[in-house]
């Protein structure tokens, strides 16, 4: 059992993956932006019977992941799961939204990644990067958010060759759609409903999660 850091916990999948790995005996760390939906999902879980904290984060900025740190003594594992997706052609696009994916999605977790590595390195833990099949293949109306998860697919796939002789991995987990609050300022998908449950896929990732490179659902 370990000490387990989720970034976006207070819903969706990262709150999925909390009730997962918490089932499993883990101490979870709930991180996020927002302080009610991470009070909400501690009082979930903790109804459940786990044991969570929540930490207010913002991956952005750096000393916000550094005093996150400091409030746990080791990791052994961090979930980098945060995430802004805004769709539509290029032409719609204003700056700040670019700038809202990139600095949530690349920068955060090239971030915290680079912050949690010392503490990582003396639990012999492990990342892992929630990328999305966006960062597999280019795709309609989401020119700047595969542009973003090729972003964080190349940095996970470097840290495969950088960590090579060290005690610690980084696995890639491309997933498809899921129904979540993810999609309820987007037209993008018509049906939400017919996606996969973050449940669903949670267990997927928990079952899988043995320090493979990738993880492909």
């Amino acid at each position: 059992m370990g000490n387990v850091i989720i970034t976006g916990a207070g819903s969706g999948l990262g709150k999925a993956l909390a009730k997962r790995y918490v089932r499993a005996g883990h101490t979870i760390y709930l991180s996020g932006r927002d302080e009610d939906k991470l009070r909400s999902a501690r009082h979930e879980i903790e109804s459940e019977g786990g044991v969570t904290d929540t930490v207010v984060c913002d991956v952005t900025e750096a000393a916000s992941i550094q005093e996150m740190l400091k409030q746990v003594d080791t990791v052994d594992l961090i979930i980098n799961n945060a995430g802004v997706g805004i769709f539509g052609e290029l032409s719609t696009y204003e700056e700040e939204d670019i700038d809202a994916m990139l600095n949530t999605n690349v920068k955060g977790t090239i971030l915290l990644t680079q912050a949690a590595q010392p503490k990582l390195e003396a639990s012999g833990g492990r990342v892992l990067n929630i990328i999305s099949t966006a960062g597999l293949k280019g795709k309609v109306n989401e020119s700047v958010y595969c542009a973003s998860k090729f972003a964080v697919r190349g940095f996970t796939e470097s840290l495969h060759k950088e960590w090579e002789d060290k005690r610690i991995d980084a696995t890639a987990v491309y997933m498809g759609g899921m129904n979540t609050p993810f999609w309820e300022n987007s037209e993008h998908v018509s049906n939400p409903d017919k996606l996969r449950t973050p449940d669903e896929v949670a267990e997927i990732i928990f079952s899988q999660d043995d320090r493979r490179p990738h993880l492909e659902i």
